[in-house]
């Protein structure tokens, strides 16, 4: 039987013992208790007036209280922003779906203005008839809407030599998860009649840059989105308004924004964004190639650096995020002590293919220091690689592709650092 003399260790014995002192200290309470709260026992200025009318902020924006929230880039990285990096807050969201003004930007010669009455796509190569789309034309396409997350191949790279970088949102944060709406590329490929020859297709933006990128023909016809909405409005600027390719569960370089050109092609093009660039260099100087599918990684997002602990010992949330470009995540495990046990979190939700899964571990945290560490298993039965085990494989000299399980020390101010424990 439980002790019912000794004080409720529980959740909710906590938080009820929390609520009986705060309805004492409201009361006024008995000799020795704190002052009343006066944001309980007086009226506020903001219940004293009127609010903001409807009309005040016709398009809505984050309250001002929430300003923190925001991309960040880190000026070292490269040499100017326009071919430049920034990177999504995770530390500071919840759930899986990733506004659009949070999600990150990867831009190779900065992000372009382009009007939908501008905008053309062209279809040619090894094609029955090489066609023209305008943006009118794809909105008379059947859609389709999917969640997808999108990863670039470098997020976490700066980490393989050791911890580099002092949060979540800059070791993790080159990732975004929303929804697409737009037209299959299979349904324009077969409208344009692929010619038996075609295996490869090579896709070029209306940027400076193109970013041209060669992808397999399977997967262009399986699940490759020519996305229009993200979310459920129109694409950003900065992510490729107005139209983008949707690739899931591959790298993010071959999501091409602002999409021009697809031209089928008998083989691979070999262009410099898929040779002297996105490819994994091994400890002997070779290096790998046709690495697109971004490997099932997990990160817990709070505590970290960016997200102490302020409220003390106690009942505590630890959360985070991973993912597979493989499957879905079946299951999460997370550690408090750097890899010596494991719980398994729990998943919000079932998880989805290509998509984000948010986790969760409900503890109670004693004050004590913490090496938090999560891995993320997915369907196809791969587990995430601590460092060390990638490093058997590649050595200290790759960039992209670092899904190894990630630490944060939690020391007992609450307070967190990035360290290594491999």
């Amino acid at each position: 039987m439980t002790d019912q003399s000794q004080p409720s260790t529980t959740r909710r014995g906590f938080i009820k013992a929390g609520l009986a002192t705060g309805g004492a200290i409201a009361a006024g309470g008995a000799a020795g208790a704190a002052e009343p709260d006066p944001l309980i026992t007086e009226i506020q200025p903001w219940a004293q007036g009127l609010g903001d009318g409807v009309d005040a902020v016709p398009y809505g924006l984050p309250i001002e209280y929430e300003s923190d929230v925001v991309r960040r880039n880190v000026p070292w990285l490269t040499a100017d922003v326009i071919s430049s990096i920034n990177f999504t807050p995770i530390h500071a969201l919840d759930g899986t779906i990733t506004p659009q003004g949070c999600a990150f930007e990867r831009h190779h010669s900065g992000a372009i203005e382009l009007r939908k009455e501008d905008y053309r796509l062209m279809i040619n190569g090894l094609v029955d008839t090489p066609l023209v789309f305008t943006y009118e034309d794809l909105e008379r396409f059947p859609r389709e809407s999917h969640v997808y997350f999108c990863e670039c191949a470098a997020n976490t790279g700066m980490e393989w030599a050791g911890a580099q970088l002092n949060g979540a949102q800059f070791t993790h944060g080159m990732i975004h998860n929303m929804e697409y709406t737009g037209v299959p590329l299979r349904t324009l490929l077969e409208e344009a009649g692929v010619q038996p020859e075609g295996k490869w297709i090579f896709v070029e933006g209306a940027d400076a840059s193109s970013n041209g990128r060669s992808m397999p023909l399977e997967k262009a016809m399986d699940d490759v989105l020519v996305a229009f909405k993200a979310n459920g409005e129109a694409l950003r600027k900065e992510h490729g308004y107005p139209v983008r390719l949707v690739v899931p569960g591959w790298e993010g370089n071959m999501w091409i924004k602002w999409l021009r050109r697809v031209e089928v092609t008998t083989q691979a093009i070999e262009s410099r964004e898929e040779t002297s660039k996105y490819t994994d260099t091994l400890a002997d100087g070779t290096s790998r190639k046709w690495t697109w599918v971004m490997d099932a990684k997990s990160v817990i997002t709070s505590p970290s650096p960016q997200s102490p602990i302020k409220h003390g010992p106690g009942p505590l949330v630890i959360t985070g995020l991973a993912w597979s470009g493989r499957g879905a995540i079946e299951r999460v495990d997370v550690s408090t002590d750097g890899g010596k046990t494991w719980q398994t979190a729990r998943l919000a939700q079932p998880g989805q293919p290509m998509a984000l899964s948010r986790f969760y571990l409900d503890i109670d945290w004693d004050g004590s220091e913490m090496l938090l560490q999560s891995r993320a298993m997915d369907s196809t039965g791969y587990v995430q690689p601590t460092k060390a085990q990638l490093r058997e494989v590649r050595g200290l000299n790759s960039i992209y592709h670092n899904n190894c399980i990630q630490t944060w020390w939690v020391k007992e101010s609450g307070e967190a650092e990035n360290v290594e424990v491999s």
